[in-house]
């Protein structure tokens, strides 16, 4: 996983490069709703389930920030 601290400008920048593709493959679309989500981290509104989440890793033997990088990208989750 890569961590970047990118500007407003930088972040509309890549944002306006990915949306130019004609063709979007699961992988680009993913990484194009994670960086429309990346500021979250900035708002002081926002909340987590970390109890959820904590539980979850735990179940799978995952890490939280696993289990986050999941749920951010919204995958359909198949019966246990």
């Amino acid at each position: 996983m890569w961590v970047v601290k990118l500007t407003d400008k930088q972040l509309e920048v890549l944002k306006a490069i990915l949306r130019a593709e004609e063709h979007l493959g699961p992988a680009l679309r993913g990484a194009l709703e994670a960086l429309d989500l990346a500021r979250w981290d900035d708002l002081p509104e926002a909340q987590l389930p970390w109890e959820d989440v904590s539980e979850t890793a735990r179940r799978q033997g995952i890490s939280e920030a696993d289990v986050i990088w999941d749920l951010a990208g919204k995958r359909k989750r198949t019966a246990a």
